[in-house]
């Protein structure tokens, strides 16, 4: 305790010319060394202690002491530029951050903002990003989740090379390390009813195999593996029973779990809680900061105390807020039975929040990960509802699209009209207004055209129309007649009516356009559509950005992204 004390103290009397505030002191300790919460009086008294030494020392003194003991503590964090706020003790090229789904579905919008934060922040640091797959739940694994899971995280973050981690294969290194834990009589083994303990554990009363013998957890440890059944017994850390906090009281460790694991099967029947196989994790693989919800506070704490026992420095801890989704269905169990149920055709059903769906419409990753570094690390709730995010997301999207988005036509709902008196002609069309470069579409039109149902049935009687880039015409009584002039005369015209798209009725393809609802509708579009490729992404004039899906001979089936 001194020792952690002494380091402190200096560089809190360096800081502040040579004045100690013994709670800074005492709280930079504690997030170091949480176990030391039970030894509080103890510290602070130490800390007074140290106050009066310290008090002696010049400047340059505390400097030479802290050099020998704590050097970096004297190291300047680097500045970084970055659109996001820096880590705390953050070098370039050497922060390694994580992320941790479950696999028991696929990532959905919620797993979109913390996956691209932590890429974002990874980037900004030219640090590393690790994919660990937290599987030691054999009860709540979703077997495909595996490589679906692998897929989103490559998809929204750009990277083709992704170090992938997955907890069932590293069972032996979890058993060492409670094993060693059960060694320094840090960890026992409960066999208390869950009730009793619960209870008690709630009264701040210590469990009676708390006080067994060194001995006796070791054999206790070993028949977990092989004598006891599963919710007989559990491996628990030795902490303060009286904590303030009752989450942080003798917290479970390793529990038996019976359920076949999908990839070890029966090979196994201990299993890991998931705050000692994140601190083992953590530390194996080098994670210097962890970023993740406000949720995981009490999380956080205990893998620091699970370090400090294991002797382990401990990564630095961020949280934000929660991000409630009003509006969403963004459970992965509820979903995975809607899907089983015929509800939704699949985890790309159009309808469904989750990334296999959007990445099909046609939503690009930066869209994600620009919502992420506008939301940014901070711990305020937020409240979003489903207007406001897609509202964020379809602007982001918008913007990166827009450009890449070539012009064509479609009519839904078409119906064939003839335009009496109108001059057969050929009509150029640019493939994108901003990019001449792309060349045009060109039609040859003889005064038989399509337009959609709806835009027919609200003509208006003796009103001047116009099909757009192409000609004026009136609806007079049960005729549709040309009316000579460009747009100038249309839009100059005191009868002006509407603007409407419309498909030559020589040269078109059909198109089946689904939209976000789950609708279907029957089209038509140019038949330019049909020589594009799956996966462009086209705006549709007058209606919708959209993603082509499938081409086949005879149709095109086309994805809505949005407006």
């Amino acid at each position: 305790m001194k020792e952690i004390i002494l380091k402190y103290a200096l560089k809190n009397a360096l800081d502040f010319q040579g004045k100690i505030n013994a709670k800074a002191v005492l709280g930079q300790v504690l997030r170091e060394h949480p176990e030391l919460r039970q030894q509080v009086p103890e510290a602070l008294k130490e800390i007074e202690t140290m106050a009066k030494e310290v008090a002696k020392l010049s400047s340059s003194q505390i400097q030479e002491k802290l050099q020998k003991i704590a050097p970096q503590l004297l190291e300047k964090e680097p500045v970084v530029e970055g659109p996001l706020k820096p880590l705390p003790k953050a070098v370039p090229g050497k922060v390694v951050l994580r992320i941790a789904p479950s696999p028991s579905g696929p990532l959905h919008i919620g797993h979109a903002y913390g996956v691209s934060l932590n890429y974002e922040y990874a980037k900004m640091y030219n640090g590393k990003l690790i994919l660990r797959i937290e599987d030691t739940n054999p009860e709540n694994i979703y077997p495909p989740a595996y490589e679906m899971i692998e897929d989103d995280v490559k998809w929204l973050t750009g990277l083709k090379e992704l170090q992938v981690v997955v907890q069932s294969s590293r069972l032996g290194i979890y058993y060492d390390c409670a094993e060693k834990l059960v060694r320094q009589g840090n960890a026992y083994v409960c066999r208390c009813d869950a009730d009793s303990w619960r209870e008690n554990k709630n009264k701040g009363i210590a469990c009676p195999c708390r006080d067994a013998s060194l001995k006796e957890n070791q054999t206790r440890y070993a028949q977990m593996f092989s004598t006891y059944a599963e919710g007989e017994a559990i491996l628990r850390l030795k902490t303060d029973i009286k904590d303030k906090n009752p989450a942080l009281r003798d917290f479970g460790l390793m529990r038996i779990v019976q359920h076949i694991h999908p990839k070890i099967g029966k090979e196994q029947r201990v299993w890991p809680l998931m705050v000692f196989s994140v601190a083992v994790d953590d530390h194996e693989l080098g994670i210097t900061h962890v970023l993740n919800g406000k949720d995981q506070t009490d999380n956080a704490i205990k893998e620091k105390m699970i370090m400090s026992y294991l002797g382990w420095k401990h990564p630095e801890y961020k949280h934000w807020g929660i991000i409630n989704f009003v509006g969403f269905t963004i459970s992965k169990s509820e979903t995975k039975l809607a899907i089983e149920k015929g509800t939704y055709t699949g985890w790309d059903d159009i309808r469904i929040p989750f990334l296999q769906s959007l990445r099909r419409r046609g939503y690009q990753p930066e869209a994600f990960r620009r919502f992420a570094i506008e939301v940014g690390l901070s711990l305020n709730d937020k409240t979003v509802t489903m207007e406001e995010f897609w509202k964020m997301i379809d602007s982001f999207n918008r913007d990166i699209v827009e450009s890449k988005a070539n012009r064509y036509f479609l009519v839904d709902h078409p119906i064939l009209m003839a335009l009496k008196g109108f001059p057969a002609k050929t009509i150029s069309l640019s493939l994108h207004p901003d990019f001449p470069e792309r060349g045009k579409r060109t039609f040859e039109v003889d005064g038989h055209f399509y337009i959609a149902e709806q835009d027919f049935r609200q003509l208006s009687d003796g009103y001047i129309h116009r099909l757009m880039d192409c000609a004026n015409f009136k609806l007079d009584g049960e005729q549709l007649v040309y009316v000579p002039g460009n747009y100038e005369d249309y839009k100059n015209a005191e009868d002006r009516g509407k603007i409407i798209h419309w498909l030559p009725a020589n040269k078109t393809v059909k198109v089946e356009a689904h939209l976000n609802t789950g609708v279907v509708l029957p089209a038509l579009g140019e038949d330019g559509l049909a020589r594009l490729k799956v996966g462009d992404i086209v705006q549709l004039e007058r209606n919708y950005f959209a993603r082509i899906d499938e081409i086949d001979k005879n149709k095109v089936k086309v994805w809505y992204l949005h407006t």
